[in-house]
């Protein structure tokens, strides 16, 4: 009997260290260390991009560095390639991934998703001389049409789903896709609408227009390991208060309704 009650304690001492270890999660780790580390792409944007003296700015930046202020920590941008990005906080290379990644069931296999802080949806950029001919995306679900779209993303995803009888080139990089649609090498470019709104604007009106009303529902959320539940619920409150206090929105104006940050890259 005695050796049973033995167990029993050293069992449940066991599991309470384990629980407890679980339930630390990033946050300990975070305040343990003085440091946020995120993880992002800096080439989508306004959320990530990289300005003429090689700093990583941008809507996901200006929040992450909120938060790191509401943590009472320094702020670490780590930049990743999107390809690696799941792995790389899987492997605890950062402590959240901030760059601009729609939620998706798939990916929620993986990792957990925060409330969305914002929804977008894919667009749709397409060669001049088809104006008048190309006025929504299902006219592109043609064998004659040639369409571009970034690796790995969710506006490869709806040309495959959505588009699956064009002929489809994928790229490393939008930066790329928009390029080469520029260039003539394909008919259209898909992706995410901001970022299509910018590169339209960017570019000029010469050779692409841009089909502006998104074809798809995006939510975009920060993501971190699976079941680190503080973390989560941390980050919901930090959004509630952040845009209930004028934070976001003053965020939010500086980003996607005003062009002034575009010198800094131009």
């Amino acid at each position: 009997m005695k050796k049973l009650v033995m167990m029993f304690v050293v069992l449940t001492i066991a599991l309470t260290l384990t629980a407890g270890s679980v339930l630390a999660g990033a946050l300990d780790d975070i305040q343990k260390r003085g440091k946020l580390r995120v993880g992002m792409e800096p080439g989508y944007m306004p959320f990530e991009l990289t300005n003429k003296k090689g700093e990583i700015i941008g809507f996901d930046v200006d929040m992450a560095d909120r938060m790191a202020k509401a943590m009472g920590v320094e702020l670490e941008l780590v930049s990743t390639a999107w390809d690696g990005i799941i792995p790389a906080l899987l492997t605890d290379k950062f402590d959240i991934l901030m760059s601009g990644m729609t939620l998706t069931q798939q990916r929620n296999m993986s990792i957990n998703f925060a409330q969305p802080y914002i929804v977008i949806g894919q667009s749709v950029l397409v060669a001049k001389k088809f104006e008048g001919t190309v006025n929504d995306y299902r006219d592109l679900n043609d064998p004659k049409y040639t369409v571009g779209s970034k690796l790995g993303t969710t506006g490869e995803q709806a040309v495959k789903r959505m588009i699956g009888n064009a002929k489809y080139i994928s790229y490393e990089t939008e930066q790329e896709g928009v390029l080469e649609l520029i260039n003539g090498k394909i008919d259209a470019f898909i992706y995410d609408m901001p970022y299509n709104a910018i590169a339209f604007v960017q570019r000029g009106t010469d050779k692409i227009y841009h089909l502006g009303q998104p074809f798809t529902y995006e939510p975009l959320a920060w993501a971190v390991k699976k079941g680190d539940v503080d973390f989560l619920n941390w980050l919901d409150n930090f959004m509630f208060q952040i845009k209930n206090d004028g934070t976001y929105e003053k965020i939010f104006k500086k980003w996607f309704e005003s062009d002034a940050w575009l010198k800094e890259i131009q």
